[in-house]
């Protein structure tokens, strides 16, 4: 092979190389690129709200004036994340997918209690308190929610929270009727984080021979002994449901556990129209207490 072959050979080889090597940078930033692309795909994903439509519930919240707490109706609640009152109270999770609602014991309260609450209280005509239902009219409430965070009393346990309730109310009629100088009855379900584990208490009479008047003053209903659904949630999410018909509410965990009451108590709790509430109502005034509950879905129908 002559001098000038051998050149040529290797001035041939000389630019394969090249090319190869220009080819695989091109290559190695392309794959880099397209890393890239991914990740900033992943995080628009993980950028995800809760499923919840506000236009039909109000907000109450430990913080406010002196003693009277917030409270934020439709449609300035569809603004809670850029409220800076509501912020420390109401704000998004935005990893998860939650509203998560932040309560501590603070001397702003809610008339008839010694708790503090961030929590949503059902608004079937938004802005309106004086239009709700009542049992004969049904309603189903959904929702799926789990414990963020919660403190711990002396004894170590898990301080308790309120989750879901359906509160009662009296008309204008019937409160004029007893001269009661608000609206507030007392609430028929109650449900309760408590150590892990989902508890349900409602409303009984205690003198079932009680006049349709006798019926409307709070002092003539009491807590039943309550019950405690097998499954224990823990800190994971779980699924509620309450449904309300005539004389009858069942409550479901998890489209698995099941726990009805049709009984007298509930055929005679019609006399009273209702609102569903879901949030965070705290159940301790304990220094240093506090608990956040994450609401990814809440659904109302009537």
């Amino acid at each position: 092979m002559t001098i000038r072959t051998l050149f040529i050979v290797f001035f041939a080889f000389s630019l394969s190389v090249g090319y190869t090597q220009s080819s695989d940078s091109n290559s190695a930033e392309n794959v880099q690129k397209e890393r890239k692309k991914k990740k900033r795909k992943k995080r628009k994903k993980k950028y995800k709200l809760a499923d919840i439509d506000l236009s039909h519930w109000k907000v109450t919240t430990p913080a406010g004036n002196g003693k009277k707490p917030l409270e934020v109706s439709p449609p300035e609640i569809l603004d809670y994340a850029t409220n800076e009152d509501l912020k420390p109270f109401m704000y998004n999770d935005s990893v998860r997918g939650a509203i998560v609602f932040h309560a501590y014991p603070s001397k702003a309260t809610t008339a008839n209690t010694k708790y503090s609450r961030s929590e949503l209280r059902e608004q079937m005509v938004p802005g309106e308190n004086n239009v709700n239902w009542t049992f004969k009219q049904g309603g189903i409430m959904k929702g799926k929610l789990s414990i963020d965070e919660i403190s711990r009393d002396a004894d170590g346990k898990y301080h308790k929270v309120i989750i879901m309730q359906i509160h009662g109310r009296l008309t204008n009629e019937q409160r004029d009727l007893i001269g009661q100088k608000d609206n507030n009855a007392p609430p028929v379900l109650k449900i309760y984080w408590q150590n892990g584990k989902i508890r349900v208490k409602t409303k009984v009479l205690k003198n079932l021979n009680a006049t349709q008047t006798e019926l409307l003053h709070e002092d003539a209903w009491e807590d039943d002994k309550g019950y405690t659904f097998k499954e224990k949630v823990g800190f994971r999410k779980f699924r509620l449901e309450v449904r309300v018909s005539e004389g009858k509410m069942t409550v479901v965990l998890n489209n698995n556990e099941f726990k009805t009451y049709e009984n007298i108590h509930m055929r005679k709790w019609g006399i009273f129209e209702n609102y569903f509430k879901a949030g965070n109502y705290f159940q301790t005034r304990d220094e240093g207490s506090y608990a956040k509950v994450r609401y990814y879905t809440l659904e109302v129908t009537h």
